[in-house]
């Protein structure tokens, strides 16, 4: 009976190690070629108290973030005022974590509208 309990805590414990990887771990900074690219109408901007900008778009129920985009020289008010009701390209990367398990919230690693590129963390 020892022996079972040893397997089932040590099994529980690699289970937790392996989710604590996998929850933790980087949003990869991957090369334009391998961004996934999707484009739509802006009907909403908003930051959070991490001073990520959020975007949601028009006829989807995903959200797309740039992590920290306040701190990294964007302003919201500028972002609203050229971009609701307007359309933009963003590109991500494609990237798996249990705490968005149905790739509801998107990262976002570049911004594009009209032929003006607002954010960029792609690779070169």
């Amino acid at each position: 009976m020892k022996k079972i309990a040893k397997i089932v805590l040590v099994s529980f414990s690699l289970l937790i190690f392996i989710l604590a990887v996998l929850i933790f771990r980087p949003v990869p900074i991957v090369s334009e070629n391998k961004a996934i690219t999707e484009s739509g109408i802006v009907k909403e901007i908003y930051s959070n108290k991490g001073n990520d900008v959020i975007f949601i778009m028009e006829n989807t129920e995903r959200r797309f973030y740039i992590n920290r985009g306040l701190e990294n020289g964007l302003e919201l008010n500028n972002l609203k005022e050229k971009l609701i009701g307007n359309a933009i390209v963003v590109k991500y990367p494609k990237y798996w974590t249990p705490l968005d398990w149905n790739n509801s919230v998107r990262h976002i690693s570049k911004v594009e509208f009209k032929d003006e590129i607002l954010f960029n963390e792609l690779k070169k």
